[in-house]
């Protein structure tokens, strides 16, 4: 039990949460940042796939990682990552259909996500599959965490609402409070993440070093 929860593992957890975050620090799946994140829901069904497909992808290729030809590996990496998801896909649009139809094509492009390939090529090949698992659940939280503070922002002040449900009183509007239309606009989308990783990098000095 120790064994499992080590140091190591909670470090190899940690790190992308924070310190190593792959969007605020290593900029990786910017896209769907950007694409996803005008309302809450979509953001948080989203960071909730990524982590699946990469904590279940990195696991399958570190049990794998032995028997994969060098010349092949890629091609394996994206079998794995496709299967996964066309499950995840496939689930969505039974369990959460209107969902599946917001986060349209970027659902499928996951297969393409940088965050993955790297984490596969990076850490999956050459760790134990316990540590490759805990790592996908550690970048996948990380890339949630932000796509989650974005979808925040931009729903709540673009429409008053989070998830559906009215969060500024109508007595703001009334008093002349409008919403900010530009939040749901995919520029805005990539100033808010700018805007988090200015706080971020001048909060963790040393990764400027």
């Amino acid at each position: 039990m120790a064994k499992i929860f080590s140091e190591k593992t909670k470090q190899i957890f940690l790190g992308p949460l924070s310190k190593n975050n792959p969007i605020t620090v290593q900029v990786l799946g910017i896209c769907s940042a950007l694409a996803v994140t005008a309302n809450l829901k979509p953001a948080l069904v989203m960071g909730i796939s990524v982590t699946v497909i990469v904590a279940f992808s990195n696991l399958i290729i570190s049990l794998l990682r032995n028997t994969i030809p060098t010349r092949i590996r890629i091609i394996v990496q994206l079998v794995v990552v496709a299967a996964l998801v066309t499950i995840v896909s496939e689930i969505l649009k039974a369990y959460a259909y209107d969902v599946s139809v917001q986060l349209s094509v970027y659902i499928g492009l996951i297969i393409t996500n940088c965050i993955l390939m790297g984490r596969l090529e990076a850490f999956a090949m050459s760790n134990k599959p316990w540590e490759s698992f805990i790592d996908g659940l550690g970048n996948g939280f990380g890339y949630a965490i932000i796509l989650v503070i974005i979808g925040v922002f931009r729903e709540l002040l673009g429409s008053g609402a989070l998830l559906g449900f009215r969060i500024i009183p109508q007595a703001f509007y009334d008093a002349g409070y409008m919403n900010n239309g530009l939040m749901m606009m995919p520029p805005m989308a990539l100033i808010l993440v700018a805007c988090i990783i200015w706080v971020h990098r001048s909060k963790n000095k040393e990764l400027q070093e």
